[in-house]
């Protein structure tokens, strides 16, 4: 489903992203793993199109979309979250989720005036939609809550349901355990499952919950420097000396 061809984003001389090239199978929850500053967040964004890479290729579903902006990349069902959530905070949650999807007629001027019944009904259809969102996610009770009063679990779940709002097929994760408690982590793991295994969502996630990335993810990628070290299963990858090089800074010696 993605295929990156040697990534390179370089800032003022500084390469962020190192010659980082991998594969992405559909079906899949890959985990992207790596110390703080590995480059993982830049990857993300050049991914979904906030940044333009200096050199190297992305393709998407089999097409080049290498520099392709996030609006464009949007509409072909390439999405992502944030580690601190984006919510409009004086809209309801109903409300995030309800303006989500493209091409609603209620955005024409001239659907507004001259065919209000169409515009009725699509947003009829957009509720429900929103509403089996809500039920799905368990967060019916809060619907008509501003999005900004909810927990930080809450609003990743959010997160998660703006996403299903979409035509979604590669959703791209950042740090989905931060700043969520215990009893909404296991809620949103459950989800992610539910939506890759009986709905065909494929999964990106970058993560440092290490008890996160054992339940949910396979393959596991570690970066470090902008490219990636290893790539296997968890323990593969947890087990291997040149990631405990790169988290703890031990040698090989060291590690012995």
């Amino acid at each position: 489903m993605l295929e990156l061809d040697q990534l390179v984003k370089e800032f003022t001389g500084f390469r962020a992203v190192n010659g980082c090239s991998f594969t992405v199978r559909e079906g899949t929850i890959t985990g992207l793993i790596g110390p703080n500053g590995a480059g993982k967040t830049t990857l993300f964004n050049l991914i979904a199109g906030a940044l333009k890479p200096t050199s190297g290729s992305i393709r998407f579903n089999g097409q080049d979309v290498t520099g392709l902006a996030s609006d464009e990349l949007f509409h072909k069902g390439l999405v992502r979250t944030f580690q601190i959530p984006h919510e409009f905070h004086r809209l309801s949650v109903l409300e995030n989720l309800m303006m989500v999807p493209p091409k609603q007629q209620g955005e024409s001027l001239f659907s507004n005036w001259f065919a209000w019944g169409a515009v009725q009904r699509g947003e009829k259809v957009v509720a429900r939609k929103a509403w089996d969102t809500l039920a799905f996610l368990e967060l019916t009770h809060v619907a008509h809550l501003p999005a900004g009063h909810l927990s930080g679990g809450q609003k990743k779940l959010l997160e998660l349901g703006r996403t299903m709002m979409t035509d979604a097929k590669l959703v791209l994760l950042d740090e989905p355990a931060a700043g969520v408690n215990r009893t909404l982590l296991r809620q949103l793991e459950e989800k992610i499952l539910i939506l890759n295994r009986e709905h065909g969502y494929t999964f990106i996630l970058i993560e440092h919950d290490m008890d996160m990335i054992f339940k949910l993810c396979h393959p596991v990628i570690c970066m470090a420097e902008g490219s990636v070290l290893v790539e296997g299963s968890f323990h593969e990858v947890r087990n291997d000396r040149r990631v405990l090089e790169a988290y703890l800074g031990e040698t090989t010696g060291d590690a012995a």
